[in-house]
């Protein structure tokens, strides 16, 4: 499963901005269940930016969400993404 949270970011805010993301994938990185995952700046819209990551399955993100070095250093990041749903999972296909 992928998860995606998109941001909108002033301008003026967007070097501390990016650093913060950076400290959070650092903290799911180190969580159980962590594929990979990378964050950056839209190209066309460059107030915009998202982080994403994916998981080994939709658990291992949930219990990432509780780890305590996850609330230090990525909830606080989540808490200002944009309002959506953020969870996805592939199609299976045989």
């Amino acid at each position: 499963m992928f998860a995606i949270a998109r941001f909108t970011v002033p301008l003026a805010d967007a070097a501390h901005f990016e650093a913060q993301l950076s400290t959070a994938l650092d903290a799911f990185s180190q969580c159980a269940g962590f594929k990979n995952g990378e964050y950056g700046q839209n190209l066309d819209e460059i107030t915009l930016w998202s982080l994403t990551t994916q998981w080994e399955n939709v658990g291992s993100y949930r219990r990432a969400l509780s780890n305590t070095n996850v609330k230090m250093n990525a909830i606080p990041i989540l808490a200002q993404a944009i309002d959506e749903p953020g969870a996805y999972e592939k199609p299976y296909s045989e």
